[in-house]
């Protein structure tokens, strides 16, 4: 059976698989080449300064003619510049900054990393390419995204974190698709309410920022909740084609596909991170909020482990990408895995090798269709 859904005649594409909007490694070459093998590519821009998101915007459509999205984060206790969640981190963060600078100093010189340029380790945490601008994760940062994404009229917008109602009428009027990524059916039903086009539901499963619900739990709960108004998307661990039509048969009509993507010649992460996933099993990651502020779940690192068994709770965004900023910067400097191996799902095990993204893509739809056509016997 043929793998379409409605979302490939809203998102003019061929398969209905699109490449999660993952920082530092859904970069132009990789969106391109997910685009033209069908699905859809979204380029990760969360820590790009508007200047290097224009740059990939027009790079893009340059390597496809093909519709392509866009992923930035628009987290609401920053841009309305709310506290952060009760005992999730210091009230104040400034008052223990200077503290929390010498603890990743003192990380450092432990583990043999050498200084680096502090203005490139401020965008290091999260992957930015750029420099100048706003300072990364504040609302003027976010604001500014937003006024590229706009200007540039790109095809699709994902919300990797929070609500882009604020801006849906400008999108709209644009042509542009909406989407929101959501972690809690209450999300879900926010989003809605803003004129949302589509809704990827990710569970705990998902590399990167994520959501504290499993995956097979979540997606079949935000599909009754809001799936009778908008297309919902699964997400969370979805690695191989069994995991895309598993999230057909928890009622999802497309699959938002991270962790696959990231060991792609495209995949514009280093070399000793896509081997870091392609060696590393089921057991091999951890959430922490020791890189962006926010849960985000990772390969297995120091940095990570340092913060849990020195006691720390790790500052809320953006404070906490300015910490680990430095640190970032010298492992990626070093190639040290042992560091930063970088984000990734829970579903690394069935990922044995670096290969291609047309390659990946043609065996998700595959076997798709062939676990779709196996589970059809049983009805």
């Amino acid at each position: 059976m043929a793998l379409n859904s409605r979302i490939c005649g809203m998102l003019k594409i061929e398969h209905p698989i699109l490449l999660a909007g993952m920082g530092g490694a859904s970069v132009p070459r990789l969106a391109a080449a997910v685009s033209n093998a069908g699905g859809l590519g979204v380029l990760g821009a969360a820590a790009c300064s508007p200047e290097r998101l224009r740059s990939w915007i027009r790079e893009t459509r340059a390597l496809t003619d093909k519709p392509f999205g866009v992923d930035t984060l628009l987290p609401a206790s920053v841009r309305r510049g709310k506290a952060p969640e009760t005992g999730a981190a210091p009230t104040d963060p400034m008052a223990v900054f200077g503290e929390y600078q010498q603890f990743a100093r003192d990380f450092m010189a432990r583990e043999g990393l050498g200084e680096v340029d502090s203005a490139a380790a401020m965008r290091a945490a999260a992957g930015a390419e750029s420099e100048g601008g706003p300072p990364l994760f504040s609302k003027e940062f976010f604001e500014a995204q937003m006024e590229v994404v706009i200007e540039e009229k790109v095809p699709v917008y994902a919300a990797g974190l929070g609500n882009p109602g604020p801006w849906m009428d400008r999108l709209h009027a644009n042509g542009t698709i909406v989407m929101a990524v959501v972690g809690k059916v209450k999300h879900a039903l926010q989003v809605v309410e803003s004129g949302i086009d589509m809704i990827v539901a990710q569970g705990h499963d998902g590399g990167g920022h994520n959501s504290p619900i499993g995956t097979i739990s979540l997606i079949p709960q935000v599909v009754d909740a809001v799936g009778d108004r908008v297309p919902v998307l699964g997400a969370g661990g979805i690695s191989d084609g069994r995991g895309v039509a598993a999230v057909f048969m928890l009622g999802a009509e497309g699959a938002w596909v991270g962790t696959a993507f990231l060991a792609t010649e495209e995949a514009g992460i280093e070399d000793f991170q896509k081997q870091a996933i392609a060696e590393g099993g089921d057991g091999d990651t951890v959430v922490s909020r020791s890189i962006t502020g926010k849960p985000a779940r990772m390969i297995a690192n120091k940095w990570a482990s340092a913060w849990i068994e020195a006691g720390k709770e790790p500052l809320p965004m953006p404070y906490q990408s300015m910490i680990a900023g430095p640190v970032m910067a010298a492992a990626i400097r070093d190639k040290r895995m042992d560091v930063l191996p970088g984000f990734a799902g829970q579903g690394i095990g069935l990922i044995k090798s670096v290969r291609p993204a047309a390659a990946v893509m043609r065996d998700l739809v595959a076997d798709a269709e062939k676990a779709l056509a196996g589970a059809k016997r049983f009805g």
